[in-house]
């Protein structure tokens, strides 16, 4: 009986779409410019990487994934990077999206850019031992790709 049970939790889990808002902000770098008036600025970088990117989420289907809303109405902001030691600028995006699963989602999340998530459907999520040990392993997965992408980026 026990196991019915479990069967059917997991079942209405499984169909049940996974709503949430997720923001991103990406980032403007100053590069020093080949006209005598030198390049752009890090506020414009980061206003073409933004649109770069929301072209991508609009024009790149992806499976398991419907992009019902992308925001682009926050203003670019810049933060003083102590690393670096300067400003960098940082375009924010808000992105609604309805997933088919929980793990479709860790691709978003795993983002260099990413900063916040909000759950909005459904109000309450039960996962079974499988489930969660299945989403770890592919969060884990996902994380290594993007650490290996950062990697190949940085280290030229």
């Amino acid at each position: 009986m026990y196991k019915e049970e479990e069967k059917q939790e997991k079942d209405e889990n499984i169909e049940k779409p996974v709503k949430v808002k997720i923001r991103l902000d990406f980032k403007g770098t100053s590069r020093a410019g080949r006209h005598i008036f030198g390049g752009k600025s890090q506020e414009k970088n980061a206003e073409d990487t933004r649109e770069q990117q929301v072209a991508m989420f609009r024009n790149i289907p992806m499976q398991g994934i419907y992009i019902e809303n992308i925001d682009t109405s926050g203003d670019v902001f810049s933060v003083y990077d102590e690393l670096a030691h300067r400003e960098i600028a940082y375009a924010p995006v808000v992105l609604t999206i309805s997933a088919d699963t929980l793990e479709d989602v860790i691709p978003f999340i795993t983002r260099e850019e990413f900063r916040k998530i909000q759950i909005i459907k459904p109000q309450d999520l039960y996962l079974t031992r499988y489930e969660g040990e299945r989403l770890f392993f592919n969060m884990h997965q996902q994380m290594q790709r993007e650490l290996n992408n950062i990697r190949r980026k940085y280290m030229k």
